[in-house]
């Protein structure tokens, strides 16, 4: 099978090659899916997982990405819950060959069904953007009806999604981001955009959730905003400040497929889009991947026509 494959840190995407790969077996509770769509997280190549097993063992080559959306084409021993023929789309386990490659070996439990009004490239851009908005905003942040939320990065896969989901459950939305990215935000449905070049940033007031996907200066700056019992979210690490009456919480998205349900579910029925920007193809994947100008948007990778 055709895959695309990382064997060296310090190339970057750079190092990025298309190569004949064998395709995977199913093992125990796994299933074999052949890919139609993927997406690629360009913070994957400083993931430990991307270069080392659990043990902390060389598996390059590797393939990289960890969204997908495809059909299920074999059961290993003991799965349940899918079927060959199935539609599905989920989230890869880190450590393993991921889903840049026409086919995929993954834990049946990391996939949930794929609708049939749902498109593949649209059921590829969802999986880690879409569950590190719920996870982040629910489990994590705890978050009710009538409290405010500053969302960093606003206009990006991630941002995009909490600010949604945010305003979906009730929360006032302050969303963040570059000026150009004004309109995007607010057509996001934020009620309010700050403008992190030229707007100042301690404006906006205190907040009961700060959604951080930036970390650094601004991170530090934000905490000061989170009010008595408020919660600072970040997916950039551990929190480098706290706020003085709340909690940090950094967490690692996981796949969760009663999680994936509701929010195909949220697309299907209008209430939650997805920010997708460049759509390739597997074999211009190299290419896609190493954008000479800024992304807009997720860029979607279509393995099968």
């Amino acid at each position: 099978m055709k895959a695309i494959v990382v064997t060296d840190q310090a190339a970057g995407t750079a190092g990025m090659k298309l190569v004949d790969r064998p395709e995977p077996q199913a093992a125990i509770n796994d299933v074999v899916v052949q890919v139609y769509a993927s997406r690629f997280v360009p913070t994957e190549l400083a993931w430990p997982s991307t270069w080392t097993d659990r043990l902390d063992r060389d598996r390059t080559p590797s393939i990289p990405g960890h969204e997908l959306a495809g059909v299920v084409t074999a059961l290993g021993y003991g799965t349940t819950g899918l079927s060959v023929g199935q539609r599905v789309f989920g989230l890869a386990d880190w450590y393993r060959d991921g889903t840049l490659a026409e086919y995929v070996a993954i834990e049946a439990r990391n996939l949930a069904p794929l609708p049939g009004d749902v498109d593949f490239t649209m059921g590829a851009s969802l999986p880690v953007s879409g569950l590190t908005a719920w996870q982040g905003l629910f489990q994590h942040g705890r978050l009710q009806a009538g409290q405010s939320v500053l969302v960093h990065g606003a206009a990006g896969a991630v941002g995009s999604m909490v600010t949604q989901l945010a305003r979906e459950a009730g929360a006032y939305v302050i969303g963040s981001g570059r000026s150009a990215d004004r309109q995007t935000v607010l057509d996001f449905g934020a009620n309010e955009f700050v403008d992190l070049d030229n707007d100042a940033l301690e404006d906006v007031g205190k907040v009961d959730l700060v959604f951080d996907v930036i970390g650094g200066e601004i991170q530090k700056r934000s905490v000061k905003l989170i009010q008595g019992g408020g919660t600072l979210v970040t997916i950039v690490g551990p929190a480098e400040a706290r706020p003085s009456d709340g909690l940090a919480v950094d967490f690692v998205v996981e796949s969760d497929r009663s999680q994936l349900t509701e929010i195909v579910q949220r697309v299907r029925d209008g209430r939650l889009r997805t920010n997708i920007g460049n759509v390739s193809t597997l074999d211009q994947a190299v290419t896609a991947l190493n954008p000479t100008a800024r992304r807009k948007g997720s860029t979607i990778i279509r393995v099968r026509p």
